[in-house]
């Protein structure tokens, strides 16, 4: 006759992950762009074109107003895509665009041995990296500009060190691919056209509206313009309607690329766990789904995509 079990005692936190002692390696190359962060740069390319001829009209302006050479703000512009990775400037974006804070010491007692362990499988320095938390009642974390690495105040309390170790490898392989800086690089370039379009928009918005004669030979004129440059750049006019799908495609393959490497480094069946977690809610809320063109702007895959490449990995691995 089989004796019942006895039910096994809850396991201490730290057995979910288990911290290796001694010296951690460190890679020499930590660092490195894979084909989706050039892709990202490639498709903002015409964007940042676009900013630099609205910096040069500006540059121009000023150099006009003031006599101070046009190539000064023009270059300052142009160089100023490096300091937006300046440590001081990366707590300012933490701080005021990104609204996070620092770790508070419970926090920062869970979070920094994961965050060590992390890093050392990945064989990256891990005091090269700014943890942050933002205040919020979901479970997510974020990767930003050069060294910025967050997870939200909800993360610490419901993950266990396994599954917050998972969602922080995670965002390690978007800093370790370069997806990270190739988000704010295209971002940062792209701002002054952005600005100009806006302000356009504005000013058009202001405009009385026009005679039946003249809003037809602005129509006419506006037709032929277009028409004109179309046969100029062979079509390449037209690209910039499709850049927002290609943005979120890119996207789309760059969290998947991400979620490689948290597996990569032993996290896979973590973050698949942290993923049907995620999968619950959304049942349990039973939201209308979205339909094509919403999921085809979608920066994220979706969960079952997600959870169905980890299984790949995991069953590959057996």
């Amino acid at each position: 006759m089989a004796l019942p079990r006895e039910p096994k005692e809850p396991k201490e936190p730290k057995e979910d992950l288990p911290l290796r002692p001694g010296r951690v390696h460190i890679s020499a190359r930590q660092r490195g762009a894979d084909s989706t962060a050039l892709g990202h740069l490639a498709l903002h390319l015409p964007h940042a074109l676009a900013s630099l001829a609205v910096v040069f009209v500006v540059s121009y302006l000023v150099s006009i107003v003031s006599g101070l050479p046009w190539w000064v703000p023009f270059g300052c512009w142009t160089l100023s895509g490096a300091v937006v990775f300046n440590r001081p400037c990366e707590r300012l974006l933490a701080r005021w665009h990104y609204r996070l804070r620092h770790p508070g010491p419970e926090e920062e007692r869970k979070l920094r041995p994961v965050w060590r362990e992390v890093t050392g499988r990945a064989g990256v320095d891990a005091n090269a990296y700014q943890l942050w938390i933002e205040n919020s009642d979901e479970i997510n974390a974020m990767a930003a500009a050069g060294h910025i690495v967050s997870v939200t105040s909800h993360s610490l309390k419901a993950l266990t060190p396994a599954q917050l170790g998972g969602i922080l490898a995670h965002e390690l392989g978007h800093h370790t691919r370069g997806h990270a800086w190739a988000s704010l690089l295209a971002h940062w370039y792209a701002l002054p056209a952005q600005l100009a379009w806006r302000l356009v928009l504005r000013l058009a918005s202001r405009v009385e509206r026009l005679s039946a004669g003249a809003a037809t030979l602005a129509v006419v004129l506006a037709v032929a313009v277009v028409l004109a440059l179309a046969s100029a750049t062979y079509g390449l006019i037209f690209l910039p309607l499709a850049t927002p799908y290609l943005v979120a495609a890119v996207s789309r393959r760059a969290e998947l690329r991400a979620d490689e490497h948290a597996a990569g480094l032993g996290f896979a069946a973590h973050l698949m766990e942290v993923l049907r977690t995620e999968q619950d809610r959304q049942e349990s809320r039973q939201d209308a789904p979205d339909g094509v063109m919403m999921r085809l702007l979608d920066s994220h895959p979706d969960v079952h995509t997600r959870m169905h490449h980890l299984q790949a990995y995991l069953e590959r691995g057996r």
